[in-house]
């Protein structure tokens, strides 16, 4: 008689992950969460104000919040180029407003389409100016850049005598109060200079020499890379950005003041930084810019909406700026 065994069976035993590979698990988690901070804070911020608020969650309001922000975005994407590049532009809120102010000028004077179209010259001239200051003249742009900005403040007292221009043609405010297609005018300006900001850095040669630049401009020399014209290049972007700004808000009011666009560019600044775009340069992108002008609006919104005291809106914006440099420092510092 013969004896039937029972076939092997092979089972297969769950095998728990090791410490070390937890560890790996969750630094990869970190690792994400800290490079992708931005988009991360401006999801709970919206995900809480659609709960904590009625009237956010809402296509007028959103648009609202699209719209006040359209000039801050455009000069924070040029802005963000500049920084890659390994370059500061402390005058871009001055040339907003000159550009403004003779935008509201020529229109007074002559024709409102051709003072629109002076109000985007300016902000070009002005940006070349900057380039041909830094690269040539061989000048820190920090230092560069804050002496244009008291520069061009002061020609704007000048010129205006302190008093407001006002254009009463009132085809010179089409473009800042029409809308196509039921989104405001500077919605659509916003969406173009940022696509185009975008694709230039993601896709372009002159993108990866800008990134090249602001990472190491000695090592860019090098590689046969013209460092001059390429900051020259970012500084001119930035104040063609600041111009078409400050041509869409004057055109929004009808009216240009010298007083206007004060402390835009730290605002700006803030949104590079907040985004987590290196301050140091080489790294960063126009989207993240981008979300950190959001993030910056959302709170604004959020506050308004809420009844928080404005106070507490510059404590926690001042907060954010820190906790983003800081977080930039950390991201650095790690093998």
């Amino acid at each position: 008689m013969k004896t039937q065994t029972a076939p092997d069976v092979e089972v297969e035993v769950p095998v728990e992950p090791t410490a070390p590979a937890r560890r790996i698990e969750v630094g990869r988690v970190l690792d994400w969460t800290s490079r992708n901070a931005i988009l991360v804070s401006v999801i709970v911020l919206f995900v809480w104000l659609s709960f904590a608020s009625s009237s956010f969650l809402t296509k007028d309001n959103l648009l609202n919040i699209l719209d006040q922000q359209a000039a801050l975005g455009i000069v924070a994407c040029g802005v963000t180029l500049v920084v890659i590049g390994g370059g500061f532009d402390l005058s871009v809120g001055a040339v907003y407003a000159m550009s403004a102010i003779l935008a509201a000028k020529v229109g007074q004077a002559t024709d409102p389409t051709l003072g629109l179209i002076t109000g985007v010259a300016v902000g070009l001239g002005f940006g070349i100016v900057n380039g041909l200051v830094v690269t040539i003249g061989r000048i820190q742009s920090f230092v560069a850049t804050l002496a244009a900005s008291i520069i061009i403040r002061g020609l704007a007292l000048v010129i205006t005598g302190g008093f407001i221009v006002t254009v009463t043609d009132e085809s010179f405010a089409k473009v800042g109060n029409g809308d196509i297609l039921g989104v405001h005018t500077p919605i659509w300006f916003l969406a173009a200079f940022f696509l185009g900001s975008w694709f230039l850095l993601s896709k372009t040669t002159l993108g990866r020499y800008i990134y090249a630049v602001g990472g190491n401009a000695e090592a860019a020399r090098l590689s046969g890379i013209r460092v001059n014209v390429i900051r020259f290049i970012t500084f001119a972007i930035a104040g063609l950005a600041s111009g078409l700004a400050g041509m869409i808000d004057v055109s929004r009011v009808s009216s240009g003041q010298a007083g206007v666009g004060n402390a835009m560019e730290l605002t700006a600044l803030a949104a590079v930084a907040v985004g987590g775009s290196s301050i140091a340069g080489g790294e960063g992108a126009v989207w993240r810019t981008f979300l950190g002008v959001m993030l910056l609006a959302l709170i604004n919104n959020g506050f308004n909406l809420l009844g928080i005291q404005p106070t507490y809106q510059q404590v926690m914006q001042g907060s954010l700026i820190i906790l983003a440099i800081a977080l930039d420092a950390w991201t650095r510092r790690r093998p």
